[in-house]
């Protein structure tokens, strides 16, 4: 029965998400029959939309909000215990708890994709499934690991973290934040039943013209990437108001711990890029449905367009992924090696460049595209140049372990494999900045290792860094040090043998999202898919480790690394508004090895802060 009352808001949602579908196929069949047009797509776009609104008025937005808005009084619907992770809740460690495990759900999903990839490429030729099958799959596995790579830090880590790291009660906007992750699983829904609709071939850039012929599984893709859009917008414009806003007597611009900077310069890209690649699906969303002929060639349209707009949003958006891997992993440096963070205010400066020069850098995606050639050397200069404020960040970590005390915690170990992983990936990127070599690459599994090492090898590396490094302040308990330090020895060797050997499969020729190839690169491809199974299991452990942990794991003092920042001076897990009483910062958040330094103390109930230091 209490399973029942906890699930109740969920049924209501679906509830509502059915009416609203029924309301949205039946105004799009009455639009087609006057208009003479196809009516299937029609009813799923329509539908789509009304089932959507239906859904989070029904899981809480009309109890919790919207009631407001006719003059009725809202009802109160806050759980507590579990049953609040499936409650249209504004407190934002709830959130970020129901993003986080959202999240780490799909990305296991994800990898289990790229485990039916790597099955299909063990041998050449057709084996377990055919070109089409193979190309959704890639494509499935593409766009849900690019949600987890953008959502797991802004929206699970983020929330859960950046109030208490800035001494606040909650976010700037606790309802929209509620908002944000609530029109999360429909996207979800949508994507898995693409299979189900003809799947969807286009990977996850969807390129038109083929996004806009494909079957219909193309456009429930398109429809779950605008509204994954949707929610990045929120999430972007809630994070700066809360850091701008909402910091604590004392929290200076230059005492912000990294990852709050971090967190803050990718929430500007998402907040301001996304809305460029949301105008592109809209138009493709148009082209399907109504007719339009924005990426038809045949009428006038120009397919390159949606190109420029996409990369000028993706690029970018590599950076939402990454910058919050750069602050996590050199969070971790500093408070395990026991040292101030080298160059701080170099660091700051770095992460506020590469925010600018995200922008002006996306067509080096399109070097083989036909754009013009007085166009390569520019945006090759503009490529290259962003190297220069990654590599102060990646300095500034080197610097910071240079001599320190190394604490050789899990948390530890995968930020160290961050930097010898990003430095791989930044290393192989400049050849693919480079026109002449580019060129040459471009298309194979040279570009795949380069861009896993970035992406999977940094940003999920940081991933894993921030998910035993802030589990005991989550949970309230401590994992096994031991099974963590199995999964990242497991992982981070199984890792470099899968990836290592795709830069010389590509150089050899392997080109990236087909289902075939040539006889003889048989045996490297046989050599990768046994390691990605490798790779792919040790994520086992971890699951083992982190629910045992949760479950019946030892409890976790309120700081067991010791560490400065705010989240650590609470208890753990923290109340409800996250301390018992405002803290006043009175200093540096890495000034380890300081005599007398402090960074935060109690605020007494006068308002002034007194001598109960952290």
């Amino acid at each position: 029965m209490a399973v029942l009352t906890a699930l109740r808001p969920i049924g209501k949602g679906l509830a509502f998400a059915v009416v609203g579908f029924l309301i949205g196929a039946g105004a799009a069949t009455l639009l087609t029959t006057i208009t003479d047009r196809p009516a299937t797509q029609p009813v799923i776009t329509l539908g789509y939309l009304f089932a959507l609104i239906g859904w989070v008025l029904g899981v809480g937005l009309w109890d919790n909000w919207a009631r407001e808005w006719f003059g009725l009084p809202v009802k109160n619907t806050e759980a507590f215990g579990w049953p609040r992770y499936f409650r249209f809740t504004t407190d934002h460690k709830t959130i970020g708890v129901q993003y986080l495990v959202t999240f780490v759900v799909l990305f296991l999903l994800a990898g289990l994709l790229s485990v039916l990839m790597r099955l299909e490429l063990m041998a050449p030729g057709q084996t377990i499934m055919g070109a089409k099958d193979f190309n959704t799959t890639m494509s499935l596995h593409g766009i849900i690991m690019i949600a987890v790579a953008v959502a797991t830090f802004l929206g699970g880590f983020a929330n859960f973290t950046i109030p208490l790291l800035i001494g606040a009660e909650d976010v700037a906007f606790p309802r929209i934040n509620a908002l944000s992750y609530w029109i999360v699983p429909p996207v979800a829904v949508l994507l898995i039943l693409t299979p189900f609709f003809g799947g969807f071939d286009t990977g996850w850039t969807a390129y038109p013209p083929l996004a806009v012929v494909n079957a219909t599984g193309g456009l429930l893709f398109v429809l779950a990437f605008l509204t994954f859009g949707v929610s990045s917008i929120l999430g972007g414009l809630n994070f700066l108001a809360t850091i701008i806003m909402l910091r604590a007597p004392g929290m200076t611009w230059g005492r912000l711990p990294i990852f709050v900077w971090s967190i803050f310069a990718a929430a500007l890209i998402s907040l301001t890029a996304t809305q460029f690649v949301a105008y592109g699906l809209l138009m493709i969303i148009l082209d399907r449905v109504v007719g339009t002929a924005f990426f038809d060639a045949a009428r006038g349209g120009k397919p390159l367009l949606y190109e420029h707009i996409f990369w000028f949003y993706s690029h970018p958006a590599v950076y939402i992924m990454i910058l919050p891997g750069f602050g996590v992993a050199l969070e971790v440096l500093t408070h395990f090696s026991r040292k101030p963070l080298f160059a701080y205010k170099y660091v700051v400066g770095a992460i506020l460049a590469i925010v600018a020069l995200s922008f002006i850098v996306w067509a080096h995606h399109l070097y083989t595209s036909g754009m013009p050639s007085y166009l390569h050397l520019p945006f090759m200069i503009t490529t290259e140049i962003i190297s220069i404020p990654t590599g102060v960040i990646f300095l500034a970590g080197l610097g910071t372990i240079w001599l320190g005390r190394l604490w050789l915690t899990t948390p530890m170990l995968f930020a160290l494999a961050f930097l010898f992983n990003f430095v791989i990936g930044g290393v192989t990127g400049i050849f693919l900045a480079d026109v002449p070599t580019d060129i040459n690459l471009q298309d194979n599994y040279f570009v795949v290792a380069h861009f896993h090492y970035t992406i999977m090898g940094g940003e999920i590396f940081a991933l894993m860094a921030g998910i035993y490094y802030w589990f005991p302040k989550i949970t309230g308990r401590m994992h096994s040090e031991a099974l963590g330090k199995v999964h990242f020895w497991w992982m981070f060797i199984a890792y470099q043998v899968t990836f290592i050997p795709m830069f010389w499969a590509g150089i050899q020729g392997m080109n990236r999202r087909v289902a075939d190839y040539t006889p003889e690169l048989g045996g490297i491809n046989l050599f990768i898919s046994v390691a990605s199974f490798l790779l792919a299991a040790s994520f086992l452990v971890m699951v083992y480790n982190l629910v045992r942990a949760w479950v019946r794991g030892p409890k976790a003092s309120d700081n067991p690394w010791r560490a400065r920042t705010l989240e650590w001076q609470t208890s753990s897990p923290p109340p409800l508004e996250n301390f018992t009483r405002p803290p006043v910062v009175v200093g540096h958040p890495y000034d380890y090895g300081v005599p007398g330094s402090v960074h935060s103390a109690a605020a007494p109930a006068g308002g002034a802060g007194d001598k109960e230091t952290h």
